[in-house]
């Protein structure tokens, strides 16, 4: 079943982890996929999958940070797929684990304008473009830190990740009228790359930490993840917006 049949898609934050997985995943159920990130080679590989198995995929590398990037994504989806329909902003930074007091205002912006304001910039020009479409669906990547749980060393991640839940919210309420669904997904601990237990030093006290904090008592597959973005840009949750849905593996609600 194709349940994103010959949609057009915007992912940011493409090249691993979340986003490589829902590209691939996106592409498997019939969406054109225009891909973000940083890295050229994990990009070109994730398109040659994706063509490989019949789908449609084209990789724009780029800096999210910059407003020139979200346009470039929005005018590469209207040029080679005729349009745009869905959007995945996921792109993000855990950024420096340390004390409030002990962040620098640069480390502080980084953090906030690589996860928030990139967010803002990929929305502003992929709103316009959606609603040319007669609506369709705009996901965030948040966090349940900053909303459910706050982790000490994590404040400008935190802070990041629950304006993101504001800006959903508020999006979602101004577009609806138009047909535009707006819904962030707040991952709890996932299998990738930007993960503390896959950081240089980690230990594998710190991998059972982790997972412990979960009541499923693991951390997720990229792919799990996916799915739920996916369920989020299908007609599958047509009457779903504005919300911040869990996908923690019961983190949030785990106290053992």
């Amino acid at each position: 079943m194709d349940m994103l049949h010959q949609k057009t898609v915007i992912i940011t934050g493409a090249s691993s982890g979340i986003g490589r997985a829902t590209a691939l995943l996106f592409a498997s159920e019939g969406a054109n996929v225009v891909l973000s990130g940083r890295q050229q080679p994990a990009l070109d590989s994730i398109v040659e999958k994706i063509e490989a198995a019949g789908g449609k995929a084209i990789a724009v590398v780029g800096d999210v940070k910059k407003e020139s990037h979200a346009r470039q994504l929005v005018s590469t989806a209207v040029e080679h797929f005729g349009g745009l329909d869905i959007a995945f902003n996921n792109a993000g930074i855990l950024g420096a684990i340390e004390p409030m007091t002990e962040t620098s205002l640069e480390s502080w912006h980084d953090v906030l304008n690589t996860n928030l304001t990139s967010a803002f910039l990929g929305a502003k020009h992929q709103v316009p473009a959606i609603l040319a479409r007669g609506g369709g669906s705009l996901i965030f990547t948040s966090s349940f830190v900053g909303n459910t749980v706050g982790i000490s060393g994590l404040s400008a991640y935190a802070a990041s990740k629950a304006g993101m839940t504001g800006l959903t919210r508020t999006l979602a309420v101004e577009h609806g009228p138009q047909g535009l669904r707006v819904n962030a997904i707040l991952p709890g601990g996932t299998d990738t790359p930007a993960n503390m237990v896959n950081l240089p030093g980690a230990t594998q006290e710190v991998r059972d930490f982790v997972e412990g904090l979960h009541a499923l008592k693991r951390i997720a597959d990229p792919e799990e993840v996916a799915r739920a973005a996916l369920f989020l840009a299908s007609d599958a949750s047509s009457f779903v917006s504005g919300t911040t849905m869990l996908v923690d593996g019961g983190l949030s609600v785990n106290r053992t």
